[in-house]
């Protein structure tokens, strides 16, 4: 077999195990077709290794779908999440058989799920922006959900209807914390920022910076005048992404001040650079 070089982020593939679709394409052990899952935990880490500590490389959010292809007997579930293709580990417990089609989407920042119809009863969760629901009906001014529980009605969105600004919902983001790998308002990176903004706007995504660097818009020239710059570009440096916000003010979540933050532009592209990793390309939608 000629050997094929694939990402293993995005490759269900182990000397052990791989999707019944890699076959011919990979040598493993065995293959094997997979079963279609839904998420039922918010925000669950999704890891590289099946171990607790391992680093965060994504999460998942509640309702979103994932094909299993093994749980291991210490109750790992080792797949591929269907909305970006991403590959890895989370518990076995976030996870059911996929059920009823989602609906509906969180729109909201967050937004608490509650037993009954009522703001007083202590919520069981919090729902981040992007989640998926499955409504069942309604009542009052919530709507009843097939999975979770009751959601005020205003925080949620048909999942076919999208958001026109990119910024402006990136925008939203800005005090969350940043977090390695994170995706939710509760902690995100800085592909997680750009790639829940750009979806919420039905623009596909992809999970990190490198992936996003070759499949988000089409590059642009940069002499280093700030004037050739406009609201929505994305800036790439080597692991990093920040968001044009407009001519002054660059749209990020960063290490540097652990949070989503607006930056001076030119402060911010002269310090990242001071740092070693000078700007590496501008891709515009």
């Amino acid at each position: 077999m000629t050997a094929v070089t694939l990402d293993p982020r995005l490759t269900p593939a182990r000397p052990d195990l791989a999707a019944h679709h890699l076959k011919g394409v990979v040598t493993a052990e065995r293959f094997v077709a997979g079963e279609p899952h839904r998420v039922i935990r918010p925000a669950t880490p999704v890891r590289g290794t099946p171990d607790p500590t391992a680093p965060l490389v994504t999460e998942a959010l509640f309702g979103e779908t994932m094909t299993v292809y093994e749980i291991d007997v210490e109750g790992w579930a080792w797949g591929q999440l269907d909305a970006d293709s991403y590959v890895g580990w989370l518990p076995a417990e976030a996870l059911v058989p996929a059920g009823p089609v989602p609906t509906h989407k969180v729109a909201a920042l967050r937004t608490p799920v509650f037993p009954g119809p009522s703001i007083k009863l202590p919520p069981n969760e919090l729902l981040s922006f992007g989640s998926r629901l499955t409504l069942a009906g309604t009542r009052e001014r919530f709507a009843v959900t097939a999975e979770a529980g009751f959601v005020f009605a205003d925080h949620l969105a048909p999942l076919n209807a999208f958001e026109e600004d990119f910024v402006a919902v990136a925008a939203r983001f800005l005090g969350a914390a940043y977090l390695w790998g994170g995706r939710s308002s509760l902690g995100l990176d800085c592909s997680g920022l750009v790639q829940v903004a750009l979806n919420a706007c039905g623009v596909p995504c992809p999970r990190d910076t490198d992936m996003q660097e070759h499949a988000v818009g089409a590059p642009v020239a940069f002499s280093g005048d700030l004037g050739e710059l406009r609201r929505g570009d994305l800036l790439y440096w080597p692991g990093h992404v920040g968001i044009v916000e407009d001519g002054a003010t660059l749209l990020h979540a960063t290490a540097h001040f652990m949070s989503v933050v607006r930056e001076p532009l030119g402060a911010a592209l002269a310090r990242i650079e001071a740092s070693g990793t000078p700007l590496r390309s501008v891709r515009r939608l």
